[in-house]
């Protein structure tokens, strides 16, 4: 959008994990023609809370046409939106996939459902419309039965893979690969990834080996090995339980054959469409927003979460090196086409431009 001419400012805060990021506070940095301004958390950080974000939305929201609300549960949702309904600036909200009733009900129920009824339902119903980045999350939404404004359907964008001339991988992704994985999952090592049910289904495709990679905020890696010990396929599951960017994540691409993202509930899956952009048939569960994508355009497998089901798919996909191809391709050739950040910006000033004429149009 800041290519295309457009004025475009963040605000966010300066919290990374446990630490800070070694940015300036509360003053506008260029990042690629977008204007952010980091603000401190010094309390209640798990929230984001922020004092001078709060003075600061009080006094900048007036000077735009607009404001966009990213997530749900923090504080500076609640602040946002508060200061665009006292300066009368419409907004849109994208919750981002977390607004979704099974995982509500799984994991701190009752907080996120206090959080929901006294802040949540009132910003989305104060809201010009509701930004979602796939049809799975529209209905969940929906599903809510408020008095919800429209809910719009617009992607996330994929970004281009990096030139072929790229640094060598790490040692541990380089050890990794070299055992040659063929099925890879690649994301948060979190509960709600389903990733329990990939190695589930290994006993069942004694062909098939997985490589897990990405962050383990909540420690869940170690419990993934023990499960692959006690199912007899330890040697068959590689778990880099970190953060990979960069020439890593690209050695990890080029060496799977399928890539797999079996979610309990996921409201896009960024990382499947990163996959397909590089040709990678995808297996996926129907509760993954870009499931859809890939029914429809054959780009891989939709399959139940049982085990049977997964296993199956895997050894179809890894046995049919033609047909995995043809998927391939065809993934890769819609996400060139559908899901190139010029476009899905076009479509993003598109929703604001009809909220701020009051005549979004979309599913409720």
């Amino acid at each position: 959008m800041a290519a295309d001419g457009h004025d475009v400012h963040v605000f966010t805060t300066s919290v990374d994990g446990a630490s800070d990021s070694d940015v300036p506070l509360q003053r506008p940095i260029d990042l690629d023609g977008v204007k952010v301004t980091y603000f401190p958390s010094e309390r209640m950080r798990r929230l984001y809370w922020s004092p001078p974000m709060r003075k600061a939305l009080a006094h900048a929201v007036v000077r735009f046409d607009l404001v966009h609300l990213h997530a749900v549960y923090l504080w500076p949702i609640l602040a946002g939106a508060r200061a665009a309904r006292a300066g009368g600036v419409p907004y849109v909200i994208s919750p981002r996939g977390m607004l979704v009733p099974d995982l509500i009900r799984a994991k701190n129920r009752w907080i996120k459902s206090a959080w929901i009824a006294l802040v949540e339902r009132g910003n989305l119903e104060g809201a010009a419309a509701i930004h979602a980045t796939s049809s799975v999350e529209a209905s969940h939404l929906a599903a809510f039965g408020w008095r919800l404004p429209p809910i719009v359907t617009v992607p996330h964008g994929v970004d281009d893979p990096p030139p072929s001339a790229i640094a060598d991988p790490s040692p541990d992704i380089a050890a990794a690969i070299a055992r040659s994985p063929q099925v890879l999952a690649l994301g948060r090592i979190s509960w709600e990834k389903g990733l329990d049910r990939l190695i589930e289904a290994l006993p069942l495709a004694p062909a098939a080996r997985l490589l897990i990679a990405g962050d383990d905020a909540d420690g869940l890696a170690a419990e993934l090995a023990r499960q692959a010990s006690t199912l007899g396929v330890a040697d068959r599951v590689m778990i880099v339980a970190r953060h990979v960017a960069g020439a890593d994540k690209e050695a990890l691409f080029a060496a799977a054959r399928v890539f797999a993202m079996t979610s309990l509930s996921e409201n896009f899956g960024l990382a499947a469409f990163e996959a397909m952009r590089r040709g990678l048939p995808v297996l996926t569960t129907p509760d993954v927003g870009m499931s859809e994508i890939v029914r429809e355009v054959g780009a891989g497998r939709v399959v139940d979460p049982a085990a049977t089901s997964i296993a199956a798919a895997l050894d179809t996909m890894l046995s049919d090196d033609a047909g995995s191809r043809t998927m391939g391709e065809a993934g890769r050739a819609h996400v060139v086409a559908q899901y190139g950040w010029p476009n899905v910006g076009r479509r993003m000033v598109e929703l604001y431009s009809s909220a701020l004429e009051g005549r979004v149009v979309g599913c409720r």
